[in-house]
């Protein structure tokens, strides 16, 4: 090696090839004008594996391929140069070891003072590493291209940011059925029914996929023939390595089959719900119809031995008084329907859940027997629950009573309470968290099939034998829970008893407890100015007869429409008396109107049915309830 400070000293020819020598990456020698080898550098040593007294004099086309060789590219080449001035090829090389390697080539024409070519100067790199990068990358996208182009099941493309179509895949003829030659420039919204076009459907969704990083959708889409198709639709941005927006890529598959199944299984499943309804509201009108003819053979055979002559006072009072307690039966069966349809209006206090069921102690024990072992067990000092008091000693004796004849010869029936932090999933329901009061009824007695437990809710379903009860007194517990936001599991073994857990929501800290007083009866009430409303023609008469008969000065109007013009006439009266389901204007509409018209005047519902009454009217005005006695109507006045 020359020192560097001694490079200035030597002659150009001397220095040019030291720089020719330095240069390891690259061949660069000469070539006479014939073609043979007359300068070497350290770079052609390297790639071609030739020192320079090995090649030196020899012709460089034994660096060419046999194939070349044979079909004179040597001499093309340096004919080429020598015309055009260069020549730059790219091709096979071989090393004197025989491998070969890919080259870059460049010859230019080396020219004396007058012109004429002397010989040529030769450039060459082994560009073998990046023509294997190339290659492989060609082979990556050829296989991308092919899996792309294979899927069939599939849309798959790509948009440019204006969404146009900018290539098309073969799943994306087969669904939308347009080829490549026609759709790809066109705008991708031609893929969008006429209403979504017009609402910027396909703006909106390349918006979103820019903005979110994503767009999914499921939405009909319009194929070539126009024919539609539900699709399940993908749009994802695509990005260039300094961020900008290129485009998007979009996946489009056609799920019309997978709706129909779905709206077939639907359809299936409605039909099958349809016809369990069908089912359950023809057990439900048999047994009121069963029930309710039982009740009206014991009215009608009282009422008409009334009318029998010469009957003694005893066996009047005796019929009147069947009569009187088979129509409190009746109300008692429509209230439980009521209850289970979760339409029985409730009116919620506030009460301690153990005080509620110490003061029923007697009427449960003296219910199940002395055979019947009774305790109650209270965790934490039990808990306060809003809900209707009445309604609930109904609920907690319906679940006594069925305990009670689960042991006939006998048994344990506990009633325990404590405070939960939330409700268990109940018959596929969700989890509810919260502050529940759970009350429990156990018993020891013969426990239910687990083929009938789904069941024991329904109304007049009932695992007791043949006038052993009425199926409804679950059915009231369970639509007393439900309308108090509450629910009921059971938990039961053939052989092990039955475990009734009824779950309400805790009334909440610091609310006041509520205690409705009840009227004292007025044997003599003093006399009152009625408005009567009631439509129904026999309800009206009784309604009217009675009302009458106790004393009072009613006026009927048939709907709530003359109720209305009756007030407004500047009639004085001291209470309207209405009922809530009349056509046109209801109980309700009526009650409101004359609170916001006449504010004084009070009013006074009755109903034995109304979903409005129940879901909205029942805690703003006093409600009495239907079938309403003589008795019933005096406390009124009272």
């Amino acid at each position: 090696m020359v020192p560097l400070k001694d490079v200035a000293l030597l002659a150009e020819p001397e220095r040019l090839q030291l720089l020719l020598d330095a240069v390891k990456d690259y061949a660069i020698y000469l070539l006479d004008r014939h073609g043979n080898v007359s300068s070497w550098n350290t770079g052609a040593e390297r790639f071609k594996g030739y020192t320079a007294s090995e090649i030196i004099g020899q012709h460089f086309s034994r660096f060419y391929t046999e194939p070349d060789r044979a079909a004179g590219m040597p001499a093309r080449a340096l004919r080429i140069a020598a015309e055009a001035g260069t020549f730059e090829a790219e091709g096979w090389r071989v090393r004197k070891d025989g491998s070969r390697f890919w080259t870059s080539v460049v010859i230019d024409p080396v020219r004396d003072e007058n012109g004429a070519v002397i010989g040529f100067a030769k450039v060459t790199r082994d560009i073998s590493h990046r023509r294997e990068a190339e290659a492989k990358l060609r082979e990556s996208e050829q296989r991308f291209r092919m899996l792309v182009q294979g899927v069939r099941d599939y849309a798959i493309y790509m948009l440019d940011p204006q969404g146009i179509v900018s290539n098309w895949n073969a799943g994306a003829e087969a669904i939308k059925g347009y080829s490549e030659q026609e759709i790809v420039g066109q705008h991708f919204s031609r893929f969008y029914t006429a209403a979504d076009q017009a609402a910027g459907e396909p703006a909106r969704a390349l918006a979103i996929a820019a903005r979110d990083g994503k767009f999914e959708n499921e939405a009909i889409r319009v194929r070539k023939d126009g024919s539609l198709f539900w699709a399940n639709v993908l749009i994802d941005p695509i990005y260039d390595e300094t961020g900008a927006l290129t485009g998007f890529a979009k996946i489009t598959r056609d799920v019309s089959e997978r709706r129909r199944a779905q709206e077939q299984i639907d359809a299936g499943k409605e039909a099958l719900a349809q016809s369990q309804k069908l089912e359950a509201i023809g057990r439900l009108t048999g047994g009121v119809a069963h029930d309710f003819n039982n009740l009206l053979t014991v009215i009608r055979g009282s009422a008409e031995l009334l009318q029998r002559p010469g009957l003694t006072e005893e066996k009047r009072l005796r019929y009147l008084a069947a009569i009187s307690e088979t129509a409190d039966r009746a109300a008692v069966l429509t209230g439980q329907l009521l209850a289970f349809a979760r339409q029985q209006p409730l009116r919620p206090q506030r009460f301690d859940v153990a005080l509620r069921l110490d003061g029923m102690e007697h009427i449960i024990t003296t219910t199940i027997g002395s055979p019947i072992d009774y305790r109650i067990e209270v965790a934490d000092g039990g808990g306060s629950i809003e809900a209707d008091p009445s309604q609930f000693e109904t609920a907690i004796l319906n679940m006594v009573v069925n305990a009670r004849d689960a042991m006939p010869t006998g048994g344990a029936l506990t009633i325990g309470i404590e405070c939960v932090g939330h409700k268990p999933s109940i018959r596929h329901h969700a989890q509810a968290d919260g502050a529940f009061v759970r009350v429990w009824v156990r018993d020891s007695g013969t426990g239910i099939a687990a083929d009938k437990l789904p069941r024991i809710f329904e109304p007049f379903f009932t695992t007791k034998d043949v006038n052993k009860g009425t199926g409804l007194g679950l059915s009231q517990v369970y639509g007393f829970a439900k309308q108090s936001g509450g629910d009921i599991a059971v938990a039961s073994e053939p052989g092990s008893g039955t475990t009734f857990s009824l779950y309400l929501p805790q009334a909440g800290a610091g609310a006041e407890q509520l205690i409705v007083p009840r009227k004292p009866i007025d044997p003599t009430p003093s006399k009152h100015r009625i408005l009567l409303v009631e439509d129904n023609e026999t309800v009206g008469r009784f309604a009217l007869s009675a009302l009458t008969e106790l004393g009072q000065d009613v006026v009927w109007a048939h709907n709530g429409a003359a109720a209305v013009e009756q007030l407004e006439q500047g009639e004085l009266f001291d209470f309207v008396f209405s009922d809530v389901v009349m056509p046109g204007m209801s109980g309700i509409e009526l009650a409101q109107t004359i609170r916001a018209r006449w504010p004084a005047l009070p009013v006074i519902l009755t109903s034995g049915y109304s979903h409005v009454l129940a879901e909205a009217g029942s805690k703003e005005f006093e409600l009495v309830h239907k079938p309403y006695s003589m008795e019933s109507l005096a406390a009124l006045l009272s």
